[in-house]
């Protein structure tokens, strides 16, 4: 019971980081309540590797 409970727990907060981040650091806002939490996802975002035009053609289905 304890680890269904733990496991609901963890979801809730990595959906709650989720919406956090699409609310503002991926539109380029700051957080108004925690503005080091949304530095913090700003710098992670920018680290991410991300698909360039290059690389999209290889990922098409022809």
């Amino acid at each position: 019971m304890l680890f269904i409970v733990l496991a609901m727990l963890t979801c809730l907060v990595v959906s709650g980081l989720v919406v956090a981040y699409v609310a503002y650091p991926h539109r380029g806002e700051t957080m108004p309540a925690v503005p080091w939490l949304g530095e913090a996802m700003g710098k992670a975002a920018d680290a991410a590797p991300v698909i360039g035009e290059e690389e999209v053609d290889l990922l098409r289905l022809r």
